[in-house]
């Protein structure tokens, strides 16, 4: 079971969670501390809001840690905007929500699960489908989140870090993962509607 949540709500729920992440993406290069600092800004802004709506810092997974990368990065580009790190940004910001992801994953709270709950209702919150189906999508992010920085980083080692292709191939790695996620729940959720009709 997955609750009783429409694909625009996912889309709009990954959206808010991820929007850090795209705002860093889309920053023009040559003001990456800026960047960074808009990035750190919405990541606070997003963490204070989920925190007076009574959401524990176990479903602000993402947010935790993008508020503490983007610090670091902001801190780093500010002390030195010609820092070899800024080549390197990008797959660096997917590599940690890599990390990030794959530790939620190790420590069995996929952080899939926070954004999930804010849509669904608490009773199916402890059922195992629910948790199960949440492995499976933060796997996929994890996943698409690893190839993303794998990728960015051969980009930028062949001198083209701050290039439009890096930028789409940044975008796809929000974006693949997304529509897996939309359609995946939306088949468990036929599935579980089915298996429900064929009891009766």
């Amino acid at each position: 079971m997955t609750g009783s949540y429409g694909n625009g709500e996912i889309d709009m729920s990954y959206l808010r969670t991820f929007l850090p992440w795209i705002v860093f993406a889309v920053v023009p290069s040559g003001d990456w501390q800026w960047g960074a600092l808009a990035a750190l800004a919405a990541s606070v802004a997003m963490i204070a809001e989920q925190r007076r709506s009574g959401t524990g810092f176990d479903a602000l997974i993402i947010e935790s840690g993008s508020a503490v990368f983007f610090a670091v990065l902001a801190a780093i580009a500010f002390a030195d905007h010609d820092s070899g790190l800024h080549t390197y940004s990008a797959a660096l910001s997917s590599g940690t929500l890599a990390v990030i992801a794959g530790v939620s994953l190790a420590v069995g709270r996929p952080f899939t699960l926070g954004i999930a709950k804010r849509t669904t209702p608490r009773e199916v919150w402890g059922l195992r489908p629910f948790v199960r189906t949440n492995v499976v999508i933060t796997s996929v992010w994890t996943a698409a989140f690893a190839v993303t920085a794998a990728v960015l980083a051969v980009v930028a080692h062949a001198g083209h870090a701050h290039s439009t292709g890096a930028t789409l191939v940044q975008l796809a790695g929000f974006a693949v993962p997304m529509v897996f996620t939309v359609r995946y729940v939306a088949h468990v959720q036929a599935k579980t509607a089915a298996a429900g009709q064929a009891a009766r």
